[in-house]
């Protein structure tokens, strides 16, 4: 999803201003370079130290707490460090990183508490949409910020979302997700049983599909973004569950909603579920990888 997002971020802004790009990934780095060569400036930064001494403003699309924890806290490569050698521009803080993943409350506000003692304005700004959301440039983007700074970092967002909402302070975004997911990721599980049974039947998909996308069965799942192959073109699904929302993923932000319903004081009870089914789905070498709706296929297997 990052990738398309920068695509989105390089292809949109002004030609004239620069793109500092970071990845773990060196084949990634070379085909971004490639892909944007005619769209306007980019520059190679190896750690996040160095990008945010490089640029104003840091987006960071990171799979989980222990990689967001190095981006922004390691004491040599991280962020923060980059923030700290550079001279303070007053009491102001004069630069922005904004974190798209879906992380735990935990680590988002470890890192606003960290940012805000070294002068560098912290945003919560996980993304929905899916990847192919991310290369539409159609994400919904929820924003965890104070209210002054908002509207100065979405018209940026606006290269890669269409629908981007202020939830309120920093941390905000991250809840706001965790109970997106939460609900999307059971939806899932939801689905892919119903549908499986369908198909146990022999029934004609694609005319159940429909019927269920104008009834009160229909979610996003069903409509945009359909477990059962060939439903969605361009979806995991019709690419044998590659490229998509790995389950694993699915695994990590369900987990995270689990933590936040005890958090606040609320039983979880699908999501546990879900979870035992998730973990079994994956242990399997045959569906470890794929896209969470894989799901379905294992369900239709049985």
């Amino acid at each position: 999803m990052g990738y398309n997002m920068a695509v989105n971020l390089r292809t949109k802004m002004p030609k004239e201003q620069t793109l500092v790009v970071c990845d773990v990934s060196e084949a990634a780095i070379s085909r971004f370079r490639e892909q944007m060569k005619d769209s306007g400036p980019v520059v190679i930064a190896k750690t996040g130290s160095e990008a945010i001494q490089q640029a104003d403003t840091i987006i960071t699309v990171l799979p989980n707490d222990a990689a967001c924890d190095s981006v922004y806290l390691d004491p040599s490569t991280g962020i923060l460090a980059g923030v700290k050698q550079q001279p303070s521009s007053g009491s102001s803080p004069s630069k922005i990183a904004m974190e798209c993943g879906t992380m735990s409350l935990e680590i988002i506000n470890r890192i606003r508490d960290a940012s805000a003692q070294c002068g560098l304005a912290f945003v919560d700004a996980p993304i929905s949409g899916g990847p192919l959301g991310a290369k539409a440039g159609t994400l919904t983007i929820m924003v965890g910020c104070d209210e002054p700074l908002f509207p100065k970092i979405k018209p940026l967002l606006a290269y890669m979302g269409t629908s981007i909402r202020r939830c309120g302070a920093v941390g905000s975004g991250t809840a706001f997700k965790t109970i997106n997911n939460y609900m999307s990721i059971t939806q899932v599980l939801v689905a892919s049983e119903a549908l499986n049974i369908g198909a146990k039947l022999n029934l004609n998909m694609s005319e159940l599909i429909d019927t269920i996308n104008s009834s009160s069965g229909q979610s996003w799942i069903t409509s945009k973004n359909n477990p059962v192959p060939g439903i969605t073109p361009g979806g995991a699904a019709s690419n044998d569950y590659e490229g998509g929302f790995r389950i694993e993923l699915g695994q990590k932000d369900l987990k995270l909603g689990v933590q936040l319903a005890k958090m606040a004081g609320a039983k979880p009870l699908l999501s546990i579920e879900t979870l035992k089914t998730l973990e079994e789905v994956a242990s399997d070498p045959r569906y470890a990888g794929k896209d969470l709706r894989v799901v379905y296929k294992w369900l239709n297997e049985q």
